[in-house]
């Protein structure tokens, strides 16, 4: 692997869009942004929404498009998560770059504080004076997932802007594009499966193709399901099987703890796929309301660290509660 063209570099870095136009989603967003830059009018902003929508690209496209490749670096300043920002970086580092001027006359500069919701409420208060300050010299971009994890005050300051999951049809051409560019051995169920398991995120279909391509050499269902950890359709398809059809409780126990041994699978995902599935299964509304409902339970005990044996008795004793309400539904009338 070499450092020419990028070849070692992560496709979602790879093929980040770097200008407005090449971004996939959020027409309105994106148009109202350019309205602002064009009008020399850009306010304060805040992106809040999903992971992988698109709020770090759209905002350094923003700035590439705004600053030149020489201006870029004293006229933008990113900081992420990763970077200490409690209050004495506000007080530092923000307050020394918001309050220094430049040679430029490429407007205002650029504060990007990307994830913000992980920012403590003391660094968020001492925001808000800077944001107010230097409003002449500096426009901030605030980025975070929780819109109520950034405090009301910083809100106020800034127009905001919610990213939405994308929708597949949205993701579908940049993803073809990157596949014929990559030359990607992919199948159509392959794409499927990327796409029902990204759930509109852009970054995790880029993530999950690549480690599968690099991992399979052939990017087909079973293999993006393997390679994330994913069950199978065909086994959820058994252990919905042995839930609806075993009556025999010990048999049906023995069945499912024995794939879920050989194939590695969580209780937690398998409780997810079923969820989706029973759905669709013809079951009378109180018999559906009592199984959601205890299997709400029993994700619930999982998640606070409960046994996956005993958790998976209580999905089996669940359903075989359900076959018989039904059995006795059907003599009553």
């Amino acid at each position: 692997m070499t450092v020419d063209g990028g070849k070692n570099l992560p496709w979602v870095e790879k093929y980040r869009p770097s200008k407005l136009e090449d971004l996939v989603s959020h027409d309105d967003i994106i148009q109202t942004i350019n309205q602002f830059m064009k009008e020399n009018q850009l306010p304060h902003l805040l992106f809040y929404g999903p992971p992988g929508t698109g709020k770090t690209s759209t905002i350094l496209a923003c700035a590439k498009q705004m600053y030149t490749l020489q201006q870029f670096n004293s006229m933008v300043l990113e900081l992420n998560a990763s970077d200490d920002r409690g209050i004495g970086i506000v007080r530092g580092q923000i307050l020394s770059f918001a309050s220094t001027r430049t040679i430029f006359k490429a407007g205002p500069k650029l504060i990007i504080l990307d994830e913000a919701d992980a920012m403590t409420n003391d660094a968020q208060n001492a925001l808000r004076r800077i944001i107010e300050k230097y409003t002449e010299n500096v426009r901030f971009c605030i980025i975070c997932n929780y819109l109520g994890k950034i405090i009301p005050a910083l809100q106020s300051r800034c127009t905001r802007f919610r990213f939405a999951p994308l929708q597949q049809n949205q993701i579908m051409p940049r993803l073809r594009d990157i596949v014929l560019k990559e030359n990607v051995d992919i199948t159509e169920d392959g794409i499927a499966a990327l796409l029902t398991l990204s759930g509109g995120d852009m970054r995790k279909v880029l993530n999950t193709l690549q480690s599968t391509w690099l991992a399979y050499r052939h990017v087909s269902e079973d293999h993006v399901y393997t390679c994330v950890g994913h069950p199978l359709r065909a086994d959820i398809n058994y252990i919905m099987n042995c839930l609806l059809n075993e009556n025999d409780f010990a048999a049906c126990f023995k069945q499912i703890n024995d794939i879920k041994i050989a194939k590695g699978l969580a209780l937690g995902d398998i409780l997810t796929e079923i969820h989706t599935i029973i759905q669709r299964v013809k079951f009378p509304p109180e018999v559906l309301i009592s199984l959601l409902i205890k299997m709400a339970d029993s994700e619930a005990r999982l998640a606070s660290g409960c046994s996956e044996r005993i958790e998976l008795a209580a999905l089996i004793a669940a359903f075989q509660l359900c076959k018989d309400q039904i059995d006795l539904n059907d003599l009553a009338s």
